[in-house]
């Protein structure tokens, strides 16, 4: 068996390399089969907005607006930060044409692969009637969910953000959902936002260069401790108890302040401690994650400095401090009232990031640490920790460098390191739970227009956790190939 397992990861590597070559061949193809019109076009003035609706409003291409959409580049950042405004006349609805509307829609056909060394699949033959591991691999067309974006200003200094969003099922949800006031007292330091909305990360997970199964997310980001070999998960994820992730949406009121030429900003939110969900309930509304009467805080800085025709170069840090309940004060039918999660212990998370520019070479860097109480991650609703746990910590690394060879193709790569600092049991390995994540990509844009974005999309991620395998507690590895129409209109 062990032959036959090796023989299959052979020829799995052998496909990824096929399937990646092919997909950067198939971006190159198109990329010169439109090259004399690339090497025509000129290169848009530098700036940005964050959606085709606000190009249309002001008459500008995307490219004004993003150095790879949907990346924001320094001036578009500064655009977000004035409310989505000019801070001109034509900032106010009332300006406008009146068939303008602000509206954007973002949905992505794809072709994707996804692979996982070590599945939990019911055995056969010999082994039948037991739970055995094996490769499982998948590939085929898709498409991903849809973003529905609409989002302004409804006088000047008020802005607005609505964000439908659906799963490729079909299944909505309200992403973001929040209303601005800007520049009270006539200063650029008093902004309040009410609703939710995405967190004040210097490194947008909303606005990533990647998309595939893998690499479409921080993995920093969303990092919970295992407690034991074999892929158990942490006590809060087992028993519904628990669910946090900096790059989900977050629901409260934030105020942000910013230097006019937006090179100092600082911003402080106060949430409620249930990742996003409205009404106090739970993630699923079926049980879920217990709630409880208690708020989170999240705290950002950053300035940024010239240096030299290099270009804007950016530092920061950034904290989340937040609660969550370890047992249920009421129930009905044996399930916890939604909000009357009690015995509430403390999480933090907080790290340091650099965004470096070279002209047409930038990299954005983090650290990355984080802390949980023992009781949320090793104890199961109204009982003590496990025996010799211990308050789990980690740190976490990233490094992301684009290279863009002009303003219609753009190189992406990523690497994430995840190293646990204090097991929650000392009797684990130390690299149990270790996480190593690698990403490489190419965007190629066909065209830039005032009307929409379009991209040809090509990732490779891979993931490798230590330890997490469902039944053996080896090395669980995934991966995702993807290629994919990005589109918004």
């Amino acid at each position: 068996m062990t032959e036959n397992l090796g023989d299959r990861r052979s020829k799995t590597a052998t496909g990824r390399l096929a399937y990646f070559i092919f997909s950067i061949a198939l971006i190159f193809a198109g990329f010169l089969a439109d090259a004399r019109s690339v090497s025509a076009a000129p290169i848009p003035a530098p700036g940005t907005f964050a959606l085709p609706a606000f190009a249309r409003k002001y008459g500008m291409p995307c490219s004004s607006c993003h150095d790879s959409w949907p990346r924001l580049s320094p001036f578009g950042q500064a655009f977000k930060d004035n409310g989505y405004q000019l801070m001109d006349d034509r900032d106010a609805p009332i300006y406008q044409n009146p068939g303008y509307w602000p509206v954007t829609f973002r949905i992505t056909p794809i072709w994707h692969r996804e692979s996982t060394n070590r599945v939990a699949v019911d055995g056969t033959g010999a082994a039948a009637g037991t739970t055995v591991e094996a490769q499982v691999t998948t590939h085929g067309f898709d498409w991903s969910g849809l973003d529905f974006h609409t989002a302004g200003t409804l006088a000047r200094n008020i802005s607005f953000y609505v964000l439908p969003s659906s799963d490729s099922t079909g299944a909505f949800h309200f992403e973001s959902v929040w209303a601005r006031l800007d520049n009270l007292f006539q200063s650029s330091w008093f902004n309040v936002k009410v609703g939710k909305f995405e967190l004040d990360n210097l490194q947008s997970e909303k606005r990533i260069l990647t998309l595939s199964n893998v690499g479409g997310s921080y993995q920093n980001y969303h990092f919970q401790p295992l407690v034991t070999p074999g892929g158990s998960a942490n006590g809060f994820a087992a028993e519904g108890l628990y669910k946090f992730g900096i790059g989900d949406n977050q629901v409260g009121i934030e105020w942000m302040g910013h230097s006019k030429d937006d090179r100092t900003r600082i911003s402080a939110s106060l949430l409620n401690s249930n990742d996003g969900q409205p009404n106090f309930t739970s993630n699923n509304g079926q049980g879920g994650f217990i709630t409880g009467k208690a708020y989170d805080g999240y705290f950002a800085a950053s300035q940024a400095f010239q240096v030299g025709s290099l270009g804007l170069q950016r530092v920061g840090g950034f904290g989340y401090v937040g609660e969550a309940p370890t047992s249920c004060q009421f129930s009905a039918g044996g399930t916890c009232i939604v909000g009357a999660g009690v015995g509430n212990k403390l999480f933090y998370r907080a790290g340091f990031i650099g965004m470096w520019f070279v002209k047409k070479f930038d990299v954005t860097t983090m650290y990355f640490h984080g802390w949980d109480d023992v009781a949320l991650t090793a104890a199961a609703p109204d009982t003590a920790p496990l025996t010799g746990a211990r308050s789990p910590s980690w740190n976490g690394a990233l490094i992301e460098p684009h290279y863009t060879v002009n303003p219609r193709v753009v190189f992406t790569g990523r690497y994430e390191a995840i190293r646990m600092q204090q097991q929650v049991l000392a009797s684990n390995p130390s690299n149990f739970g270790d996480m190593d994540v690698a990403t490489a990509g190419l965007r190629f844009y066909p065209f830039i227009s005032s009307r929409a974005g379009f991209a040809i999309h090509s990732e490779y991620s891979w993931l490798r956790q230590r330890g997490a395998a469902p039944i053996s507690g080896l090395d669980l590895t995934s991966s995702s190939v993807l290629l994919g129409l990005d589109f918004a209109f």
